[in-house]
């Protein structure tokens, strides 16, 4: 029985990989992401024949930074494929033009705080100014919601914190950097258990390797949903 809490992230080299890779995940996964990196290799089509033909929920994550009406036009472009999360960088501008670009479509604009696989090592050398990288990922998530996002991307660590702002009521929280018990941190930096996302106040997580890259993925999947469904969450 899948549970649209877990979104699978498809990041694979084609569309031809990432079909293969739901298939084997079956009935037990619902809902997918589909990053940039998949753009070039079909991700487009991918994301139309799950959510026509098999009935998924497509998170298309890409990130979407430029000038306000390049932002408003790529996603009045990607709004008639009917997807149901986007993700467009935090900034007020941005998040304003993705909501005009979507019209009356159901799709949520989802806001990019910090990446969960910076830290503030990371953010000295991009020049962002000082401070706590939760503070940072607070003052950007009220900048954003303010902005009329439908929600935030944000690191697990920082969910309880962002669910207690006030900006946070009926909006989305959308957590990658989410590792099952024992399974192997990679490049993500601030990380949780789904359990203790769901505990924080995540709505959905986002787990990639962990599921991708087990020997049986479909139990891998079911052993993420038994988590989320664990006495702590």
């Amino acid at each position: 029985m899948s549970d649209d809490r877990l979104i699978v992230a498809l990041d694979v080299p084609n569309a031809l990989a990432g079909l293969e890779l739901a298939e084997q995940l079956g009935d037990t996964v619902s809902f997918y992401k589909i990053g940039l990196g998949m753009l070039t290799g079909g991700g487009l089509a991918l994301a139309n024949e799950l959510k026509s033909e098999h009935g998924k929920k497509i998170f298309l994550d890409m990130k979407l930074f430029d000038i306000g009406n390049t932002v408003e036009e790529a996603v009045r472009g990607l709004a008639q494929f009917d997807l149901d999360f986007l993700t467009v960088h935090g900034d007020p501008h941005v998040v304003r033009a993705a909501q005009e670009g979507k019209g009356a479509k159901d799709m949520k604009i989802l806001a990019v705080t910090i990446l969960t696989s910076l830290d503030r090592a990371d953010l000295d050398a991009s020049l962002i100014k000082a401070g706590d990288v939760q503070d940072l990922v607070l003052e950007r998530a009220v900048r954003a919601l303010d902005a009329g996002a439908d929600g935030v991307i944000a690191s697990p660590q920082e969910a309880k914190l962002i669910r207690a702002l006030s900006q946070a009521a009926g909006k989305l929280i959308v957590t990658p950097g989410i590792r099952p018990s024992g399974a192997a941190l990679g490049d993500q930096k601030r990380v949780a258990t789904p359990a203790q996302a769901i505990a924080d106040g995540v709505d959905h997580i986002v787990v990639g390797r962990p599921i991708r890259q087990a020997a049986n993925p479909r139990d891998a999947a079911k052993a993420v949903l038994a988590e989320l469904n664990a006495p702590l969450a």
